[in-house]
């Protein structure tokens, strides 16, 4: 016989101060709020809230259902101030933060991480005739 291993339930300590990721692309909407040890206390994306396809998840009505799931999550665990870190051109980015406020968090900072290109790339050889 073998014995059963069985893994201990991960405990996650919370304290009152934690931090808000919104990664807001063109298909989805994911908000992710953590300690600020970085351990996950709550998540919520568009698909989750019950939005199906692209077109949908990206509207700030999604984005208002997909915060409000999160934010709710993190009140009940104590959480009470956050800092933002903003990622992507999504159009439900200022819609999530509008509804993070409703649900009583108060927000200590906002940070936008969206990444922007330089230099680019190589452009193609000049056509010769």
């Amino acid at each position: 016989m073998s014995k059963v291993l069985r893994k201990k339930k991960r405990s996650v300590v919370v304290t009152p101060n934690g931090r808000a990721y919104i990664n807001a692309s063109f298909n989805n909407l994911i908000i992710t709020i953590t300690n600020n040890m970085g351990d996950t206390v709550a998540w919520s994306s568009g698909g989750k809230a019950g939005f199906k396809n692209a077109k949908k998840k990206t509207t700030p009505v999604a984005a208002m259902y997909v915060a409000e799931d999160c934010g709710k999550a993190a009140v009940e665990y104590g959480i009470t101030s956050l800092d933002v870190f903003l990622k992507g051109v999504g159009i439900g980015r200022e819609t999530a933060l509008r509804t993070l406020v409703e649900c009583g968090l108060r927000l200590t900072s906002i940070t936008d991480r969206t990444s922007l290109p330089f230099g680019g790339c190589r452009p193609r050889k000049i056509r010769r005739n």
